[in-house]
């Protein structure tokens, strides 16, 4: 890897906290102990502050329009709807046209789109995930199936591997897919030794993969 790659992380209001701060542990300390530094890991939203789930107010590094291009973009999930209908996190930005037309921008250059929980529900709406294999909370799977199709929803899996589009299940499901994408890049000494500096039990061998 000649130059640190661009990993940017998408939020929004609602946003599950472990759904993007997993992700963003992972890649940002990637490398730190040996001072190679692969990632250059930042946030962006549409606006800000960011009021994550529970209040969490969060200042995005960049809003969508002065994002430096991503090489690795991260969709994050959260949200569903209030007790009289109202929609919110990715329920509500589904329908946020032009949020969903920066991640479409976003994909057709970065090397990687990865999605953690129901962040599939975007790639979904977006058509970018058509013949291909995907996973996500266990309480969107039905949702997640009809807007693809049975066959290419896996619940079991923790990760759904289509090379440039990686797909994780639920919330803590966002660190897994990210030491595993490490490990794809960087190779699985580098994961161990990022999971290993976290204090987080990860075995390479015993997740749940499906790939397409």
């Amino acid at each position: 890897m000649s130059h640190p790659l661009n990993v940017a992380i998408l939020i929004f209001n609602d946003v599950e906290v472990l759904d993007f701060a997993g992700p963003f542990e992972v890649f940002s300390i990637t490398g730190k102990r040996d001072n190679t530094d692969p990632f250059n890991v930042y946030t962006v939203a549409e606006t800000t502050p960011i009021l994550a789930r529970n209040q969490l107010s969060i200042n995005p590094h960049y809003l969508l329009g002065d994002c430096p291009p991503p090489d690795i973009l991260i969709v994050p999930g959260g949200g569903g709807y209030h007790a009289d209908g109202t929609p919110y996190g990715t329920r509500r930005e589904i329908n946020n046209q032009p949020l969903l037309d920066w991640i479409e921008q976003c994909s057709q250059k970065t090397e990687k789109l990865l999605s953690v929980c129901t962040g599939a529900l975007l790639l979904a709406k977006l058509g970018l995930l058509k013949d291909k294999v995907a996973t996500t909370h266990q309480g969107a799977i039905d949702q997640l199936s009809e807007m693809l199709s049975a066959e290419q929803v896996h619940p079991e899996a923790r990760i759904a591997d289509n090379e440039n589009i990686v797909l994780s299940g639920g919330i803590s499901a966002g660190i897994d897919m990210s030491l595993y994408v490490v490990a794809k890049l960087l190779g699985l000494e580098a994961a161990q030794e990022t999971a290993q500096y976290m204090e987080y039990d990860w075995d390479y061998s015993q997740l749940k993969v499906v790939s397409g």
